[in-house]
């Protein structure tokens, strides 16, 4: 094998190769004779058939999986040899002409271009000083939580017949839907109960029935989304004949045992000492979230080195595949929404390279401390992944069981809260007491 380095430019290499037509012919009589014991062919014993006879019927064939596996070979062999750490796949481009290099006429040669990782010194997580924020569960916390729960479970009782409905009552009403004057297909029901201010109506049709009462008949009017499910109806505007049946006034649950049982708790206690627990876990997992953030902001700003430009412009496509989805739903962040596509690709390739920026770092630091990922630890988040499919769980872990590179998908993000978990081992910290407001107050993001 020839090598010789084309070019050596900041974090590019490119390296041309070259195999002789004489060495490939050596690798497709050794790949024949390998092959020789396993090959079966009408009119030969099993394992006899001749190397030449094989080499007939199969020689071009096999030396296309010679090609293939030499490249492979020789390329690994190249980035060893060099020391190279890719920052991604290798790019190869085969020079010579296949067809002659698979028939022995031509010698395999080929170009290697590699972007490699950038070398830099990572920061010591010991030198780091941060601030953690903490916020003590307090009795208010757990009370506005349980009161939610009793709002959840409301029973409304029929008012007076000249009570006028407001937000949070219940109205029980016949309709018909007609546009353009015409009904159509699920725009009626009899006796529908809906509660003003759910949302759970065409925007706007519960708001023009604050203030009906008991036996008026309206024309609400309301225009239907444009996403709206039913194509058809989209953008349409209707007019739904309304006659109010009832007037309802809603109780909230009591907080009681009554209450904690329709949860599946004992009583009281229990469903408190829960709902303590998940208010706890939301305060825990929001001071942990603000000071992840804090330790990516200090790594990001003590670090400053050549980035992989393949790597920063595939993270720069997908972060933007997803922002033009965004923008196709109507759904792009209000900040975003005002800036011009160039404003926003500027943007989003800062983000990009922070992203890109962060993850060497911290690839750097774990590989620095031996952080590994364990099978029990990859099957965990296996397990989690699936439990959000409630119900195909079963079908979910099967398909991890059969396709395990697809649960290679898991390593990135344990990896990389492991390294969190280092550094805040380490890191020197500092615990401020703030309220819950302060802890979840949204921080601009730069």
């Amino acid at each position: 094998m020839e090598v010789k380095e084309a070019k050596s430019k900041g974090l590019s290499r490119s390296f041309e190769i070259k195999i002789s037509k004489d060495d490939m012919e050596t690798k497709l009589a050794a790949k024949i004779k390998e092959m020789q014991p396993q090959v079966k062919l009408n009119g030969f014993r099993p394992g006899k058939v001749p190397v030449s006879h094989i080499r007939k019927m199969f020689g071009q064939s096999i030396m296309n999986d010679v090609v293939q596996e030499t490249v492979t070979e020789t390329t690994q062999k190249v980035i060893e040899d060099n020391k190279l750490r890719p920052a991604g796949q290798p790019k190869i481009d085969l020079r010579a002409n296949g067809a002659e290099v698979t028939t022995g006429k031509a010698d395999l040669e080929y170009t290697l271009e590699v972007e490699t990782i950038p070398e830099f010194e990572p920061v010591d997580p010991k030198t780091l000083k941060l601030t953690r924020l903490k916020c003590e569960l307090e009795d208010k916390d757990v009370d506005e939580r349980l009161a939610e729960l009793t709002k959840g479970q409301v029973t409304y009782k029929k008012k007076a017949k000249t009570a006028k409905a407001k937000k949070d009552d219940a109205v029980l009403i016949n309709f018909v839907g007609r546009v353009d004057g015409e009904a159509f297909d699920g725009g009626a029901m009899d006796e529908h109960q809906l509660v003003l201010g759910s949302d759970s109506f065409i925007p706007g049709f519960e708001d023009q029935l604050i203030g009906a009462k008991a036996g008026d008949k309206l024309d609400v009017k309301v225009t239907f989304p444009a996403e709206y499910q039913v194509a058809e109806l989209a953008n349409k505007e209707a007019v739904f004949e309304t006659e109010v049946l009832e007037v309802q006034g809603g109780k909230p649950a009591d907080l009681d045992d009554e209450l904690a049982k329709k949860f599946g708790f004992d009583d009281l206690d229990g469903l408190k000492k829960v709902v303590s627990e998940q208010v706890q876990s939301e305060l825990d997992g929001q001071s942990r979230m603000k000071l992840k953030r804090a330790i990516l902001d200090e790594l990001d700003g003590k670090h400053d080195f050549d980035l992989p430009p393949n790597m920063v412009e595939a993270e720069f496509s997908n972060i933007w595949t997803q922002v033009e989805k965004e923008k196709e739903a109507g759904q792009l962040d209000e900040d975003d929404a005002k800036k011009s596509d160039k404003k926003l690709k500027a943007d989003y390739m800062k983000i990009a390279e922070r992203r890109v920026r962060l993850g060497l770092v911290l690839a750097e630091i774990g590989a620095k401390a031996e952080v590994q990922i364990t099978n029990e630890e990859l099957q965990q988040a296996m397990i989690a992944e699936a439990r959000r499919y409630p119900g195909e769980e079963q079908q979910v872990i099967e398909f991890f069981q059969q396709n395990p590179d697809a649960v290679a998908q898991f390593r990135a993000p344990i990896f990389e809260e492991k390294v969190v978990d280092l550094i805040i081992e380490t890191a020197k910290i500092t615990d401020k007491k703030v309220d819950r407001e302060e802890l979840f107050k949204e921080d601009a993001f730069e």
